[in-house]
């Protein structure tokens, strides 16, 4: 009896031992395929491999470029093809390279399109334009493809992006004589055109076309002069 007890309780030991073993290599493999804190596409929290992005008060972690891995990670938008002519892989705002049969944690390659942005980033705006950042890489909304690119960081935005909206630029015009819709869109084309010429600020040009010490004062007095038009021409202004 006391053999068959013995041998139970080396049974019991050896599956526990078994268990914690499976725990324990399971723990390792997701730390090795890049898991992520409460599932795919949660935020990585610090530790090996990992380094904090703190740009913007952005203020998350993501792997180091270099770190390799078995396999990207379940739920990875896969086999994007870069300029290079490498495939990418990306998730939770980390991007992979495929690379001898591993996955190397890579820079992003400028040009590639996502379907969605990483699960947590930072809007950072330049010139009135969003630009959405995570991970030392930037996206812009493309029309075009109805996805994000990625894009190079544009001049400037690195020292004077801000994560506030700018101010609206929508003027509310209303016709006070009856002004048909051609007469509208045609005065409203003028008067830019005017405004624009008058100051020296073009909204359609990326960053009023003025050097960036002069975009408030000049966008302003853009803004004055189109008012001053409109109202001229028999328009109520808001």
């Amino acid at each position: 009896m006391y053999m068959q007890c013995n041998k139970r309780g080396s049974s019991w030991l050896a599956l526990v031992s078994s268990v914690a073993l499976v725990m324990c290599s399971g723990r390792a493999l997701a730390q090795h395929s890049g898991e992520h804190a409460g599932g795919p596409g949660g935020p990585v929290t610090g530790g090996a491999h990992q380094h904090l992005d703190s740009r913007f008060s952005h203020n998350q972690y993501y792997f180091d470029h270099g770190y390799s891995v078995h396999h990207p990670p379940v739920g990875a938008v896969g086999a994007l093809h870069g300029p290079d002519g490498s495939q990418y892989w990306f998730h939770g705002g980390n991007w992979y390279r495929g690379r001898a049969g591993a996955w190397v944690v890579w820079g992003a390659p400028f040009g590639l399109f996502v379907p969605y942005l990483p699960p947590l980033f930072t809007t950072v705006w330049w010139y009135g334009i969003p630009y959405y950042y995570a991970n030392d890489t930037y996206y812009a909304w493309d029309d075009g493809h109805q996805q994000y690119e990625v894009v190079a960081p544009p001049d400037g935005i690195e020292t004077a992006g801000t994560t506030h909206a700018p101010a609206s630029d929508q003027l509310f015009v209303y016709p006070k004589n009856g002004q048909s819709a051609e007469l509208q869109a045609k005065d409203r084309y003028e008067c830019h055109r005017w405004a624009a010429s008058q100051t020296g600020f073009d909204p359609t040009e990326a960053g009023g076309g003025v050097p960036p010490d002069e975009s408030v004062q000049k966008r302003n007095d853009y803004f004055r002069a189109e008012v001053s038009c409109l109202e001229g021409r028999g328009y109520s202004v808001r």
